[in-house]
């Protein structure tokens, strides 16, 4: 047994069964290919490399068949190793991964140019109906070329290309990173449960400011929030997220808004129905002041011994979404500090009768930690159901479990 096997899903079961070719061309991105292959087959995927001259330049053919497990086409033989993996025979690939694409092979895909194995792969799958996926490299004034633009919207219209988008800093257009590849190969592999659903995820802390340098906030950061974003764009729904301020680490893949305080996040959900429609789904994870202080003008001194701070009841966002968006499927999240886990339940029930949400996102404060978590689902219908384990894996629960109930992603 090939050390590739030792790797298979430990992160996940959601490439199970599909068969990837990684097709690598001669960018210097192409020295995160490793890592690339290993995270495929750490979601259950079986990956074949294929490879062009240049880019072995770079990385060895050694090194992509110890990834993978498997051998690595750096020519076509008399097997017809493109017609093997991607012609219309069983068995074929269920996706070309190019990563990373070069200018050159982007224009040779758009116009059919067979003169490298990675390039007749490409032909051979386009042909075949088999979905491609292409993840650009390049510098930043290559990909700012209007023939190389227009090769890229050209392989999306008439071929039905998809794309990663690249990342732009640095003067360079860069790969995108490894995490966001494999969730995109899974949004498109999978089997696209929310397509056509809009998910908003509202996540982070509110700042209430207490003068022009403190506010007040609390301590969520907004992993779970990112965490079901991150779930719900593999399930191929339309995501937005609104994050506080003190978010940090979204991905470039999910568009994402920022608020400050109460009243700022209150202003954005008021005007979702205008500039991005009512949301299918809502998941509001987010901590959110219940007091706002009123606000003193410059800085407050600090020599005083005590002081007094005069609070006032903030809006309830939460609320004002439902009166909103009525046929939303509405998911709240409430954290306490109680050791009772009946008490828990009751507290968390009744706030969900009083919000007319559709589901209750429920947890011991104590159990809070950076990556781990423990958590109750509580329905209408007084049914628990618990999940525990990393963040990741308790936001596809939720996410999951949310679908389920909601009747299969329809709105109620």
């Amino acid at each position: 047994m090939h050390p590739a096997e030792d790797i298979r899903g430990t992160r996940g079961s959601s490439l199970e069964g599909k068969k990837i070719v990684l097709a690598i061309t001669g960018s210097i991105a192409a020295v995160e290919c490793v890592k690339l292959a290993r995270e495929l087959i750490r979601q259950g995927a079986d990956v074949f490399g294929v490879m062009t001259e240049k880019a072995q330049e770079i990385v060895g053919a050694y090194s992509i068949e110890f990834a993978t497990g498997n051998p690595v086409v750096t020519d076509i033989t008399g097997k017809v190793e493109h017609v093997e993996m991607c012609g219309d025979l069983s068995g074929h690939a269920d996706l070309v991964l190019v990563a990373p694409a070069t200018a050159n092979t982007i224009g040779k895909m758009v116009h059919g140019i067979d003169d490298t194995p990675v390039t007749t792969f490409l032909t051979t799958a386009v042909g075949t109906g088999i979905p491609v996926l292409v993840v650009p490299a390049m510098h930043k004034t290559m990909y700012d070329h209007p023939v190389v633009r227009n090769n890229i919207e050209k392989a999306k219209r008439e071929l039905g290309v998809r794309f990663v988008a690249p990342i732009l800093e640095e003067r360079k257009a860069k790969m995108a990173g490894v995490e966001e590849i494999v969730e995109n190969v899974i949004r498109v592999l999978g089997k696209g449960e929310l397509t056509g659903k809009k998910v908003l995820i509202i996540t982070g802390a509110t700042r209430e400011p207490l003068d022009d340098m403190r506010f007040l906030s609390n301590r969520a950061t907004g992993r779970t929030g990112i965490e079901l974003g991150r779930a719900a764009y593999r399930m191929r729904a339309d995501v937005l997220i609104l994050s506080g301020s003190n978010v940090c680490g979204i991905p470039d893949h999910l568009p994402f808004r920022t608020f400050s305080n109460t009243d700022d996040l209150l202003s954005m959900v008021e005007g979702l129905g205008r500039d991005w429609g009512g949301p299918d789904m809502a998941f509001f994870s987010a901590g959110i002041s219940d007091y706002s202080p009123e606000v003193s003008t410059g800085k407050l001194p600090s020599g005083q011994e005590r002081m007094t701070i005069s609070m006032s009841r903030t809006p309830k966002v939460i609320e004002r979404f439902r009166s909103l968006f009525p046929d939303s499927f509405l998911v709240g999240f409430k954290a306490e500090s109680v050791s009772d886990e009946n008490e828990l339940i009751k507290r968390a029930y009744e706030r969900m009768g009083e919000v007319g949400m559709d589901l209750v996102v429920a947890n011991d404060l104590s159990d809070v930690s950076e990556d781990k978590n423990t958590i109750m689902l509580i329905t209408p219908q007084k049914e628990v159901f618990r999940a525990e384990g990393k963040k990741e894996h308790i936001a596809q629960f939720i996410i999951e479990r949310s679908l389920s109930l909601s009747g299969n992603g329809k709105q109620r």
